[in-house]
């Protein structure tokens, strides 16, 4: 699987970008995640950040009231409250740098009560952007501050311990609020993720089931390619044995041998357009069933065998098409067999059955005369046949009779 089909297939973000936040945005478009470019703010982020803004500012401004009315001296507070303009400032910076932010709001809240809305907006931040170890870290910090605080400034009109416990209430709130938006974040990556391996398991299905295909079409070129290049072989051996024959004989030899070459040609091109196609094996020229015996035993009369048809099938229009194109292949492997192994003998096809009963295809030769020459095989036209019989819902057998013969017999499900 090459990256670019990977790129073409992965699913990418088509959803309204101003909506959703820029970082998730980021993580769930394939492209913007290769690359290594910081993801624009899109117009929520915006919004979101200068309401963050405006609310660091309204405490600012609350806590500056506060030191005004305190007999803190002035350079202290004008001190602390530049401190909290410039934390305002860096609020700006907390989708870029939120751990590094988080952790320096620590001390210097710690001495400047104008910047404890940006301290709180930036743990915030941290719990969204960052794993919880390292809001373990800053949260941990912040609450061993807190009782250190405010015995440090009292506030005039809480108690010590309820304002302590109010600020670790806040703590904890925001730290789970954080938890709560990122765990959601995850969730929709995860999801993601999964759409992604289930398009990735589909695709994989999809090319093991062409890749079927593929063999049983390799299968059906054996089958076709052996039964017309014996034919082809039969003719012209004949030919060259006996270059003395009449004219006529040699003109039907010639003829049988051209035909049989066309019909292998349009095969093997029929063939190979469905596998540069890949469409399935019932894709072009319709495939021979049943109905179709009749031709293949007069095409195996023509080339000097003696075939004889036993066929006794009740209904044979009803034959369902699968069954009928497995009776056809098993019949035309089993003469191609005969043909080269048993040359010169007598081959039956019976073909017997009916509706709601098994339909049964035997092809039977007696033991050739004298001795027969080895033909190169490797038996994948049996083995081909016993897999095509099983696909089909039967069985086939296939070996030698007592007469010293061979048989082929199939038993298909006629239902």
């Amino acid at each position: 699987m090459t990256d670019d089909k990977a790129a073409r297939t992965a699913p990418v973000y088509t959803g309204p970008r101003w909506f959703f936040p820029s970082a998730l945005i980021h993580e769930l478009d394939p492209d913007a995640s290769r690359s290594r470019r910081r993801p624009r703010r899109t117009a929520r982020d915006w919004v979101v950040d200068f309401a963050c803004f405006l609310l660091a500012v309204l405490i600012g401004l609350l806590g500056a009231e506060t030191l005004q009315n305190s007999d803190l001296p002035r350079a202290l507070s004008a001190a602390d409250q530049m401190l909290g303009a410039l934390s305002c400032a860096a609020l700006w910076l907390r989708r870029r740098w939120p751990f590094a932010l988080a952790a320096a709001m620590v001390p210097v809240s710690f001495v400047s009560e104008t910047s404890g809305g940006v301290a709180v907006i930036a743990l915030f931040t941290l719990a969204v952007h960052r794993p919880f170890r390292y809001v373990a870290w800053v949260a941990g910090a912040q609450l061993a501050l807190v009782p250190l605080y405010f015995w440090w400034r009292p506030d005039p009109d809480l108690p010590y311990a309820a304002v302590v416990v109010l600020f670790v209430v806040l703590t904890v709130a925001v730290v789970g609020w954080g938890m709560f938006v990122r765990s959601k974040r995850q969730l929709m990556l995860s999801l993601r993720d999964r759409a992604r391996r289930a398009e990735r398991e589909a695709r994989l299905r999809a090319e093991q089931a062409q890749r079927l295909a593929r063999e049983a079409i390799a299968r059906e070129m054996h089958d076709v390619l052996a039964h017309r290049l014996t034919l082809l072989s039969v003719h012209a051996g004949a030919l060259e044995f006996r270059p003395d024959a009449p004219r006529d004989e040699v003109a039907r030899a010639a003829g049988v041998i051209r035909e049989s070459a066309h019909e292998a040609l349009q095969d093997l091109r029929e063939i190979i357009g469905v596998l540069r196609t890949g469409d399935s094996e019932d894709a072009g020229r319709p495939q021979p069933t049943l109905a179709a015996l009749d031709t293949l035993v007069a095409e195996s009369r023509q080339a000097g065998m003696k075939v004889t048809l036993d066929q006794r099938v009740t209904d044979a229009a009803s034959v369902p098409a699968s069954v009928g194109r497995t009776a056809y292949r098993i019949a035309q492997e089993g003469l191609t067999n005969a043909r080269k192994h048993a040359p010169g003998t007598e081959v039956t096809v019976s073909v017997a059955g009916g509706p709601g009963e098994d339909l049964t295809v035997t092809v039977h030769n007696p033991a050739p005369e004298g001795e027969v020459p080895p033909v190169p095989g490797a038996g994948q036209g049996l083995i081909g046949l016993t897999e095509r019989a099983t696909l089909a819902g039967g069985t086939l057998k296939h070996g030698p009779t007592p007469d010293g013969g061979f048989e082929v017999q199939a038993c298909l499900p006629w239902r």
